[in-house]
This record gives structure tokens, C-alpha cells and sequence, in this order.
């Protein structure tokens, strides 16, 4: 039967205690939890109460040997005592302070000789990890490493789009460059489309954050085998729902309906009161959503946008329009007068013509630009206007949104900016006058398409 220790006052809170005591009287410590104590301190004298009792001879203690300041140093490790390479695959440098700092092995290392008495050798365990891991090299020094691929002359798959301000990463389906994030432009916020006889460009502008307008531009050829020459420009509504859809839709569908009916023989004036029609329609169709849709966005209104289109065939000039977009005819001599082939479906015009204002008073008002007629299924009864002309000049027909004419709405204003060459250089001078409004401040969407007018005189060609 194991004895108590015993004690004179409690481990725990040093209250004196009693021979037989069992708890502490003051704080209820179990006094039998206290382990037997040796006789000596295990730096005084080697013998122990254990192993007294147990009948042996009593153990040594070991002697911590003294230390002064004149012993050698504890090792350093340095990391080149690892072993592994540098970013470039070559061996780690060597420090020049690595001999003096690291201690020579056979003062560093104690003899196992002079290990203190009783200490056994231990041996490392395999399976403890250690604290670092040396990382494998790559290719041996001096071995050829293979060229990396320069991604600005890498041919990428087929299809693939680059970024426009890397241009190495690719653009993923959101619009974004893998590589350095930039977001790209979209293909509506500058267009540009020239053909032999037409040419139009379309641009953002610096204010909206994306295009709302759209163009169409085409060739026909009529029963004679004489060529019509087609442009169509559409301004989305920007307060009515997707107007970019709109003017996209609308263009289109005038535009297919043109090359549909002018080489059948329609009259290019029917043709284009017939092709304001189908523009209409396919405006209409996009305010044909599902229930759900108008459940998730009861405020919304039908998709709308305005037309302006023109034909020249046969020495003829044919333009339609609703809504504000304009055509003018610009004379190459400028000796004849510069017109505006279009009336504006607007409220300024309204008052014009009311006899109420004057153009520049009308103009002037807050409320000029409300649109009074468009292409939209919420639209007032459709009246598409037409007209036809008959120049007696060589000129061209600019045919443009209100992008453009707002910063040059009177004809000589317009005149002045269509360039000397127009006819010969519709492409330049679309880019030029879209130039004209960005440089205006660009408020407002632009699109312009020039068709020059070629005057045959009559008679001329006849056998």
C-alpha cells in the first residue's frame, strides 16, 4: 500500500497542513495527488527517494557541464547547406561569411565521448518531415532551353479574337481579354462599310455607352441592267426598350426588301414606301415578348426607332423617311444650292409648320427633338413620307441621324462640312463628317452614309 507524502502546506495554496490530512483544508486540494519528492534537489546530492525505496543503488543525476562565453558557438545553418538551384538552374552561390560563420565539425559536433553520462543516441525517425523540401532543379546548366513562343507572332486557332490593347490575349464571350483584362470595344460602337458606289460610317460618340444607330448599304441591279444604289440609316429611340435592336431590325428589313422588289421592276419610290413597311413590321415584332418578360419589366415600352433611307437609280433620287433623320443633296460645284430633302417628324417641326415659330425659335425650345413620328408597335398611325427628284448636277446624297445634322443643321453648314471630293471619296468623307460631330462634342450617336449622284445629261449614250 502506496504512503502520502507528506506535507506541510498545500502545493496549491500554501495553507499549513496537518500529518493525515487528505484534502486541504482551505481549498480542498487532493492532497493525494501530489507526487513522492526526492530527498534532494536533482543538482544537490545524486540520492532519490524512489530509488532508495525501490533497493537500488541510487541514480546519478547528470551534471549540466558550464558554459562561459569562450565555448564555441551553436552551429548556423545556412541555406546553402541545402542543396538545390537558383531561378536561373544553376548551383546556389556560396556566402563568403559561410567558413567563419558555420563551426568546424569537430569543434561543432561533442565527442560521444564526453556526452553526459547515462544520455542515450538517438536515432532520427525516417518518417518525420522535414522542415523544408529542396525544389527540383530544371535544366541542368548550360543545356539549351527551348524558345518561348512569342504570343504576338503565334498564329492563334481560326476565329479566335484578340485583344485590341495586348494583342496577344483572347477575348472571352463577356467581352473581356483573358490576358490583361481590358474590355473590348463593341462591333457597333464604330462601323464602317464601303462599296463602289456608297459608303457609310457609324460611331458611338463620346457620350452614350454604347451605338443605338445602324446602317444598310447595297447595290441592285434593275430590269435594264442598270445598278441602284441603296442606303438605309436608323436611330434607335433611346427612351423606348433595346433601340439598338430596333435600328438594327429596321435596316435590314428595308434593306432586303429593296433588293427584293427594284430588280422585279417596282418603282424605286414604291419600293422604298414598301420597304418602310417591312422596317415597321420587324420593329413591331420585337415588342411580341413572352408574358414573363413584361411581368419582370411592367414599365417598359416596345422597341422604336426612326428611318431615313435613299435610292439612286436611273437618274432618279428617291428618299423616305420617318421619324427626324435627315437626307440632304450637296451639289460637287457647290454653285447650286445645297437642300434638305427630308421634313422631321418632330416637334419643332410641327410648330414650323403650324406657322407658331419660326424655324430658329422652334429649334430653340426644350422640346424641338421630341420625335411625333417612328417605327415602334406603341407608334402613332404609320405615314412613311417619300419623294423624288430629279437633280440637274453631279452631287451626292448625305443621308445621316441626328448625330451629325445637330451640328450642322443649316445647309450651308452641311455644305461647308461634306469635303470637295465626296463624290469620288465617299468613304473619307463619311469619316470626315462623323470627324465633324465627335469634334462637336459628340453628344449623340453618328451615322452618315454618302451615295454620290452621277448626272448623265439626257440623251447622252443614245446610238
Amino acid at each position: 500500500m502506496s504512503q502520502m507524502p507528506q506535507l506541510s502546506a498545500c502545493p496549491s495554496c500554501e495553507e499549513p497542513l496537518e500529518s493525515g490530512d487528505l484534502y486541504c483544508g482551505a481549498c480542498g486540494f487532493d492532497l493525494s495527488a501530489v507526487p513522492p519528492r526526492p530527498d534532494v534537489s536533482p543538482n544537490g546530492s545524486a540520492g532519490s527517494v524512489r530509488g532508495a525505496a525501490a533497493g537500488g543503488e541510487p541514480s546519478e543525476w547528470p551534471v549540466a557541464p558550464e558554459v562561459d562565453s569562450t565555448d564555441t558557438p551553436v552551429p548556423t545553418h545556412l541555406p546553402t547547406d541545402l542543396p538545390g538551384t537558383d531561378s536561373a538552374g544553376g548551383e546556389l552561390p556560396e556566402r563568403p561569411d559561410a567558413v567563419s560563420a558555420t563551426p568546424d565539425a569537430a569543434t561543432a559536433a561533442p565527442d560521444a565521448s564526453s556526452a553526459a553520462p547515462g544520455a542515450e543516441s538517438v536515432t532520427p525517425d525516417a518518417s518525420v518531415e522535414p522542415d523544408e523540401y529542396p525544389l527540383p532543379a530544371p535544366d541542368a546548366p548550360g543545356s539549351p532551353a527551348a524558345p518561348a513562343a512569342d504570343p504576338r507572332t503565334a498564329t492563334p486557332p481560326a476565329g479566335t479574337k484578340l485583344c485590341v490593347a495586348c494583342r496577344s490575349g483572347r477575348v472571352d464571350p463577356d467581352g473581356y481579354c483573358e490576358n490583361c483584362g481590358h474590355a473590348q470595344p463593341r462591333e457597333r460602337d464604330h462601323m464602317e462599310q464601303e462599296l463602289d458606289t456608297v459608303a457609310a460610317v457609324s460611331d458611338r460618340g463620346l457620350r452614350h455607352h454604347r451605338n443605338e444607330d445602324a446602317f444598310a448599304i447595297s447595290t441592285a441591279a434593275l430590269p435594264d441592267g442598270s445598278p441602284a444604289v441603296v442606303a438605309i440609316v436608323c436611330d434607335g429611340v433611346s427612351s423606348a426598350t433595346r433601340p439598338d435592336e430596333a435600328s438594327l431590325a429596321a435596316t435590314r428589313a428595308a434593306n432586303e426588301s429593296l433588293l427584293v422588289s427594284l430588280p422585279r421592276g417596282t418603282h424605286p419610290q414604291q419600293a422604298m414606301h414598301e420597304a418602310i413597311l417591312a422596317a415597321a413590321d420587324a420593329v413591331n415584332a420585337l415588342a411580341a415578348e413572352p408574358a414573363s418578360a413584361r411581368e419582370h419589366s411592367p414599365h417598359q415600352n416596345a422597341p422604336a426607332c426612326t428611318l431615313v433611307g435613299s435610292i439612286v437609280a436611273g437618274g432618279l433620287l428617291v428618299v423616305g423617311w420617318v421619324g427626324d433623320s435627315r437626307a440632304y443633296w450637296v451639289p460637287d460645284d457647290r454653285e447650286g444650292p445645297t437642300v434638305r430633302l427630308t421634313e422631321d417628324d418632330s416637334w419643332a417641326a410641327q410648330m414650323v409648320a403650324a406657322g407658331l415659330m419660326n424655324e430658329a425659335e422652334a429649334y430653340a425650345d426644350e422640346r424641338a427633338h421630341a420625335i411625333t413620328g417612328w417605327l415602334g408597335a406603341d407608334a402613332y398611325e404609320l405615314e412613311p413620307h417619300t419623294a423624288s427628284f430629279k437633280p440637274d448636277r453631279a452631287g451626292v446624297v448625305v443621308v445621316c441621324t441626328d448625330g451629325l445634322w445637330n451640328y450642322a443643321e443649316a445647309v450651308e453648314e452641311m455644305a461647308d462640312a461634306v469635303p470637295a471630293d465626296a463624290a469620288d471619296r465617299p468613304l473619307h468623307s463619311a469619316q470626315v463628317l462623323v470627324g465633324h460631330a465627335l469634334d462637336g462634342g459628340g453628344h449623340d450617336n453618328v451615322t452618315v452614309a454618302v451615295v454620290p449622284f452621277p448626272f448623265v445629261p439626257q440623251g447622252a449614250g443614245s446610238a
